[in-house]
């Protein structure tokens, strides 16, 4: 099933999150249950550390934005994104996750196999543009603009993405780990499987290891 979509030409991107499954088992079995921490103490504004293969980003999450900030904190402390990779990579313009891949961890399970089953009220605000660190929601094409549960992107040049502005909800930036953006977005990447002619399947998928809530 196809997660996501992006046509440099259309400016679209899509994030399907319906008839999930949990065909396939889980893996990590035995792994550890419970949240990592308690959401109701989150700042209004926190930091995570996002832990990849490649580095360390840290982002900040906008309080302007709480639907988006309060389910990404939910996805974190549920270890939703353990073990996800950056399936989509386009340098000069973004790197993208979110998609759990084939075989899901027993946490991811309890969302869906493929991604979560919901969508959250757009809230795209004038003051949060695609600027270079920014982290906005993907979306399937929809009037309200309403954005995926689950897939993010994080833009990688401040001119890459402008296009993008008023269309998508940015809910936070990287505030540190730039280099690591940089290192992601520079890995060799090859044809897309299902996008003809586009360039960005990493050939190596980097991968979330986890995130930390810091403050």
């Amino acid at each position: 099933m196809k997660l996501i979509y992006f046509s440099l030409i259309g400016a679209v991107f899509l994030a399907s999150c319906g008839n999930q499954s949990t065909k396939g088992g889980a893996q990590n079995a035995g792994e550890p249950t419970g949240p990592l921490f308690d959401v109701a103490t989150v700042s209004q504004e926190p930091l995570f550390d996002i832990e990849t293969t490649l580095g360390t980003l840290r982002i900040k999450l906008y309080k302007e934005t709480p639907g988006h900030r309060d389910n990404f904190v939910k996805l974190a402390a549920d270890r939703y994104y353990n073990g996800v990779v950056f399936h989509r990579i386009i340098k000069g313009f973004m790197i993208q996750a979110g998609d759990v891949g084939e075989t899901p961890t027993e946490a991811q399970l309890v969302y869906g196999e493929k991604g979560v089953s919901y969508t959250i009220p757009a809230e795209i605000l004038p003051q949060f543009t695609h600027k270079r660190g920014a982290l906005a929601a993907a979306r399937t094409p929809n009037p309200e603009k309403a954005s995926s549960g689950s897939q993010f992107y994080i833009v990688h040049t401040d001119t890459g993405a402008k296009h993008l502005d008023g269309e998508y909800t940015v809910y936070g930036e990287v505030v540190d780990g730039f280099d690591v953006l940089d290192t992601i977005a520079n890995q060799p990447v090859t044809e897309h499987p299902t996008r003809k002619g586009e360039m960005s399947a990493p050939v190596t998928k980097p991968k979330i290891l986890s995130i930390t809530y810091i403050k």
